[in-house]
């Protein structure tokens, strides 16, 4: 499913990024990349939301199914860039719920096996569109 790196860009300083080419994760609706890998094969991922390859929300009102959602579409961008679950260093985890942290919590075991990744929580009063509950971003070194 996954299409690997794209387009390499040489900064003026010699530093390289490359941008990830995604199979299975709906384009970004703004002006931002899912990925991008540095010249120190570090990958950045841009925040995943709970859209499908169609761009439709999944999950609605559950907080546990979208970040499934949300964690299938991480995956997908980390495995195209040649990357591993297990590899991931941090994330940062949106809500917009409090009371959803516990069943967030219980889906991201499913996705990280332990020890889990470094982590930061936070509460926010909304992210890009008000029907979604979760965002998780990650930092991943590839081999």
């Amino acid at each position: 499913m996954s299409r690997g790196l794209g387009s390499l860009r040489r900064m003026d300083n010699g530093f390289e990024r490359s941008l990830i080419d995604v199979d299975g994760v709906f384009p970004p609706g703004a002006y931002y990349s899912h990925g991008i890998v540095t010249s120190g094969r570090l990958l950045f991922v841009a925040g995943q939301v709970a859209v499908d390859e169609n761009g439709n929300l999944v999950g609605g009102d559950d907080a546990a199914t979208q970040a499934r959602q949300v964690l299938t579409n991480l995956q997908r961008v980390i495995e195209a860039a040649d990357g591993r679950m297990e590899d991931v260093a941090r994330t940062t985890v949106y809500l917009t719920r409090w009371e959803d942290r516990a069943p967030v919590g219980e889906v991201r075991k499913e996705f990280f096996p332990a020890p889990p990744p470094a982590n930061t929580l936070l509460v926010v009063s909304s992210l890009a569109r008000p029907e979604y509950l979760v965002e998780i971003d990650a930092i991943v070194p590839l081999r």
